[in-house]
């Protein structure tokens, strides 16, 4: 006799606001800012507040953006841009679509602004690294919660990027972005740089 029962059904997928909190929950915290900022996006999103930019330049007034920032070992180098809107030095990245998932919007971007397909470093798979909450300046200011995820390059094979977005790259050590001035780079990019130096040499100071 042909059984009548239905097949077992399958357990709901997360949903993408679910599947966010778990990504920022799983960020070690460098100090006792970042670790603020991790408190404030939790917050964000288990308070139900809207998690996508909809509209340029600034709604919602607080949204999700997925940094990358492209690191090459052999020559020891990440990569900046300097933005044109913001008039900084920063990795590149973007804005995170409606209901698209952070990595999903690296490798969006990457191939956008770099014309290059996204390589995971084995530092930390395709999981962020950093996190921050950032007031931005000039027109129209919004709060980015940014993700920063860490991407494998060789330099030699970064020969262009998207010339509207950025007036120029460079490839700077670790040790020459902590040579630049502040005020030049994204606020959060010489802590960002110290946590890649101590996670890279074992946890040495």
């Amino acid at each position: 006799m042909t059984s009548t029962t239905p097949p077992p059904t399958a357990p709901d997928s997360p949903s993408p606001r679910s599947r966010l909190l778990e990504t920022i929950r799983a960020i070690e915290p460098w100090d006792a800012l970042e670790r603020a900022h991790v408190e404030t996006a939790t917050q964000w999103v288990t308070g139900g507040a809207p998690l996508y930019r909809v509209r340029k330049p600034d709604v919602p007034a607080t949204h999700l953006v997925s940094y990358f920032v492209v690191l090459d070992h052999g020559r020891g180098q990440l990569l900046l841009v300097a933005h044109r809107k913001a008039g900084l030095w920063l990795p590149p990245g973007g804005h995170v679509e409606p209901d698209e998932h952070p990595w999903a919007a690296v490798v969006r971007e990457c191939r956008e602004e770099l014309d290059l397909e996204a390589v995971a470093s084995p530092i930390t798979g395709e999981h962020p690294f950093f996190l921050t909450v950032t007031r931005t300046r000039g027109e129209s200011p919004h709060t980015d919660v940014s993700l920063w995820y860490l991407l494998d390059a060789d330099a030699r094979t970064v020969t262009s990027y998207d010339e509207h977005e950025f007036a120029a790259i460079r490839w700077l050590t670790a040790d020459e972005v902590l040579e630049e001035p502040a005020e030049s780079l994204d606020p959060h990019m010489h802590r960002f740089t110290q946590k890649l130096q101590h996670t890279r040499t074992g946890g040495q100071r």
